[in-house]
């Protein structure tokens, strides 16, 4: 929505990201000195972007792949504090994270961010219900020190038959009570690709598929970075008075271009997830079970449900971790222990699979890795941002971005991020509130009216614009009902998706999903962005055949029984660019 004041006069409009604005971008960091260029598109760095932007800054942005290509698409897509930490005493990480957690619900993203309600299930009686009572307790009361309300409910204690009530397919014998708590939940993707819409709403440069191939110096000194625009195979140079790597999992590998030893490591820890249908486990909530290594969720999901998460090490490929059968065995085999109607392999739809970015050294389990974050300028010129969770990525932004402006001329201004919303934010609970007669208005159901609103907030009026012109968009795309054609015309016009896959896997969640995985879904949306970004036939059945390797890849792979023949065979597909 535009914004205008007293005047008339046009304050603001959100950015879009389409192939214009792009060009655009790469234009200005040819031409322009950066204050700041930010490396990585992942929740981090386009955090890193908003921040600096934020703060009055000249800021560019460039990530290799898609925005949220890597770990930071791949999560279990909750907003958390963390119980596990509070176990391991770890109460700043705790507090931290529950604090972000209101503000996101708030104020940052309400619009993405929702909340989702729990049981952990009991299964002694007294000591246990005391033990797990007092951490939850403790987790309330935490949520509260952030000087404004959490934003979800407070714990309760349930009885067996209270529980039994509510979660019908829980097997009676696997436990004598429960206690029930809430964290939140988003589509993490989607909320990566809104960042770094943000960032160029307030004037940061922003592009995907530019990777980063060397640094330049002088000296000792960081100023800049070589780049190669992988869509049009040009090579160009990035100048810039500071660097932020803010590359997850690749942090080891960006920092060897500089010819440096890191003053950290990172180690990759894989997690999958199962997706299955809401229907093969009835439930009003999710679940938080204990395994011997660590915990493991069932978190209601649209009209899926997803359960996860494994975490073992990870060093072959870090672009396409892959599932193995052992894994989605071992996933099945913890939930089925308490569920009276056992999943099976025929009931899941979907898998994924994400490599969490650790700093190592602390144990040799990856489970024990920490999840704090560290900030190192470890060359000057060259701020290295590398751990922490997703949660509190606003945190780390800050933290890097700090850094950064430590070694920069002036006073800079200090982070304004906590007041900063998201663009599709202000406006949504009033929207929200008039879903009905937009419902009315516009001919569509009020349910695909909460679909859009929940997935693009107050911006949801420029995909019913689209409908409105093109009534066609308004249809649900072939195998993935809950997504309809306009939104795959706005990803490729308005969000950065160059590509199919960056559409089926990343701006919608169909890749996931649908039961065949987007196989349906592919053509009929590669001729929509067909139109947007100019391709000719060739070029649009390219795309499609690239995303069918990808998916019978994936599948292939899932049958395999250990890491390195699954990596071999989900290897096989070829990327739709060579990054």
């Amino acid at each position: 929505m535009v914004k205008e004041d007293q005047s008339g006069q046009t304050l603001s409009s959100p950015s879009k990201l389409g192939p214009a604005e792009r060009a655009e971008a790469i234009q200005a960091l040819k031409d322009t000195e950066l204050d700041i260029l930010v490396v990585g598109g992942g929740i981090v760095g386009t955090g890193s972007a908003v921040d600096a932007v934020t703060r009055g800054l000249t800021v560019g942005l460039v990530e290799a792949r898609d925005f949220a290509s890597g770990t930071s698409s791949r999560s279990s897509k909750l907003v958390h504090g963390g119980i596990r930490y509070l176990e391991q005493l770890d109460f700043r990480l705790v507090r931290e994270a529950l604090i972000e957690r209101g503000l996101l619900l708030q104020r940052i993203a309400p619009h993405l961010v929702k909340p989702v309600r729990f049981l952990y299930p009991l299964k002694k009686r007294v000591i246990e219900r005391a033990y797990v009572g007092a951490g939850m307790m403790l987790y309330d009361i935490f949520s509260y020190t952030g000087l404004r309300p959490p934003g979800v409910p407070h714990h309760r204690h349930l009885s067996k038959r209270q529980v039994m009530r509510a979660i019908p397919s829980l097997a009676s014998d696997a436990l004598v009570g429960g206690i029930t708590y809430y964290d939140a939940q988003v589509d993490d993707a989607r909320y990566v690709a809104n960042l770094a819409r943000t960032a160029a709403h307030y004037g940061a440069h922003v592009a995907s598929r530019v990777r980063v191939e060397g640094f330049i110096k002088v000296g000792e000194r960081v100023v800049g970075v070589r780049a190669h625009d992988l869509e049009n195979d040009e090579r160009f140079d990035i100048r810039a008075k500071q660097v932020v790597n803010a590359t997850g999992v690749w942090t080891d590998d960006t920092q060897a271009m500089v010819g440096e030893r890191g003053q950290f490591k990172v180690r990759a820890s894989k997690g999958i997830h199962l997706v299955v249908p809401r229907d093969r486990f009835q439930s009003k909530m999710g679940l938080l079970l204990r395994t011997e290594k660590s915990v493991l969720f069932v978190i209601p999901w649209g009209r899926h449900w997803l359960i996860g998460t494994t975490d073992t090490d990870w060093h072959l490929d870090k672009a396409h971790p892959a599932a193995t059968a052992a894994d989605i065995d071992y996933l099945l085999e913890h939930v089925n222990a308490v569920v009276g109607v056992p999943l099976t392999r025929e009931d899941v739809e979907g898998v994924y699979a994400g490599l969490r970015p650790l700093l190592a050294g602390e144990s040799e389990q990856t489970s024990k890795l920490s999840r704090e974050h560290l900030v190192a300028h470890s060359v000057p010129g060259l701020v290295v941002i590398a751990g922490g969770k997703w949660t509190t990525y606003r945190i780390m932004a800050k933290d890097a971005i700090d850094a950064a402006v430590d070694a920069l001329d002036g006073k800079i201004p200090q982070s304004t991020t906590q007041e900063i919303a998201l663009v599709g934010a202000e406006g949504y609970q009033a929207a929200w509130n008039a879903r009905g007669r937009i419902a009315a208005t516009t001919g569509l159901h009020i349910a695909r009216i909460e679909h859009l609103l929940n997935r693009y907030g107050t911006m949801a009026e420029d995909l019913l614009e689209l409908v409105k012109s093109d009534p066609s968009l308004g249809e649900p795309l072939p195998g993935a009902d809950d997504y309809i054609g306009a939104e795959v015309v706005y990803a490729a016009s308005n969000e950065g998706a160059l590509h199919l896959e960056d559409v089926l896997a990343r701006r919608t969640r169909i890749s996931i999903e649908a039961w065949d995985r987007g196989v349906s879904a592919a053509p009929v949306a590669a001729k929509l962005m067909a139109a947007v970004l100019g391709w000719d036939a060739k070029r649009e059945e390219h795309e499609v055949q690239v995303y069918l390797q990808r998916v019978a890849a994936e599948r292939a792979s899932q049958l395999q029984p250990d890491d390195e023949s699954a990596e071999a065979i989900r290897l096989e597909a070829p990327d739709i660019v060579n990054t």
